[in-house]
């Protein structure tokens, strides 16, 4: 695929016997199966999607035999289904509508739906909120370009000043974090100032850091819910994801409005949703702070010696504070950068001003020294695949 396409096969689903089939945002490594939080679907007896779903796979397939992209695509490949015209079928016993999209558009044969049309018909078609769980958003044509990538960035604020639609936006706080997020969140939440009925609220999802050093429960969902429909995804909300890698997402619609009283799909993932936004992992961003997401950052904020001022008191080596597998170090300068520990024990960066001394809160004893049995039985502690159908 990298040779074709400049970048990376990144669709996760199987077909079985053009009957049954998986799709989520789990890869097949013991990663994803045990450390990290995923979300996925298993879908019985329905031949009609899982056979556009293989012709997916079987164009992925035909791939191996060519040393180029097709203008014209075969028509075994075509799409059976989209947003215009979705498969109607029923799902767990209520009514629904489901097709499938891919990406990018050089990868897409004829009647098949691009990822970011699907995106932005559920973002248009929601009345009421918009959740989204996605483990990087960056409205950047690549995490180092300098290109502003307003496609899916727009349809948001669209939905936020224009229909007044209640969005939540959960963001991965992890090693492959760019810092640049938190500023285009701030972006979005500073629509809302002094606007009636407009309501954005960002989180970041911090994975639990264990004794040894690694972290578990890194939030990998890449999906995201209405009030009438599901999107699930393969790709990161990042510009140059949907233009040079192959990834697939599956949108299921349901209106919930019979009075049957059978949950729908999007009632399950709209309760896992929640269940992560309510979860002690999730912390809410605050103004001018830029949580660290990364240890190798913490490191470089925290100098091992430090030029002498006049006279100190103390001569000896400043103790070493270890918090969640983290050590930072205190110190004292009018010119470093000001680090601190926030009320849900995160390390945060002021980046708006200097001051002389970095101190924990008086939360960060009561807060950190949470045993692990405790912790364990947090909703969204650890990796959790979601079956839901």
């Amino acid at each position: 695929m990298t040779a074709l396409t400049k970048g990376h096969l990144l669709s996760s689903f199987w077909v079985i016997d053009n009957k049954h089939f998986y799709f989520g945002s789990a890869s097949m490594d013991w990663r994803s199966l045990a450390t990290r939080k995923e979300l996925g679907v298993v879908v019985y007896n329905c031949s009609c999607l899982a056979l556009d779903l293989h012709k997916v796979f079987s164009l992925y397939w035909g791939l191996q035999y060519k040393d180029f992209i097709p203008t014209f695509w075969s028509k075994r490949l075509f799409a059976l289904f989209n947003r215009d015209q979705p498969l109607e079928l029923t799902l767990n016993s209520t009514k629904a509508q489901a097709y499938v999209s891919t990406s990018p558009d050089v990868l897409i044969p004829k009647d098949r739906s691009s990822d970011l049309e699907a995106i932005s018909r559920v973002i248009l078609n929601a009345r009421r909120f918009i959740y989204i769980s996605i483990p990087d958003y960056l409205p950047l044509f690549g995490m180092n370009s300098k290109r502003y990538w307003s496609r899916i960035d727009g349809f948001i604020r669209e939905a936020l000043l224009l229909r007044k639609v209640h969005v939540r936006l959960l963001i991965s706080c992890w090693e492959n974090t760019n810092p640049l997020t938190f500023n285009f969140l701030w972006s979005l939440k500073s629509l809302c100032m002094e606007q009636v009925n407009c309501s954005l609220e960002a989180k970041f999802f911090r994975p639990r850091v264990l004794r040894d050093g690694n972290v578990q429960g890194i939030n990998h969902n890449r999906f995201m819910v209405t009030d009438g429909a599901i999107y699930l995804g393969n790709l990161d909300w990042v510009g140059n994801e949907f233009s040079h890698n192959a990834g697939a997402g599956l949108v299921i619609s349901q209106s919930g409005d019979e009075d049957d009283g059978n949950s729908t799909v999007v009632d399950h993932v709209r309760m896992a949703f929640e269940r992560d936004w309510f979860s002690l992992h999730t912390h809410s961003l605050q103004p001018n702070k830029i949580p660290i997401c990364n240890k190798l950052q913490i490191d470089r904020l925290a100098p091992v010696k430090l030029p002498h001022h006049g006279k100190i008191n103390d001569q000896r080596p400043a103790p070493i504070r270890k918090k969640e597998g983290f050590a930072t170090r205190r110190f004292s300068n009018k010119s470093l950068l000001n680090t601190h520990q926030d009320a849900t024990g995160g390390l945060l960066i002021e980046n708006y001003q200097e001051r002389g001394q970095a101190k924990p809160s008086y939360h960060d004893n009561k807060k950190l020294h949470v045993n692990d049995k405790d912790s364990q039985t947090a909703e969204s502690s650890g990796s959790r695949e979601s079956c839901l159908l």
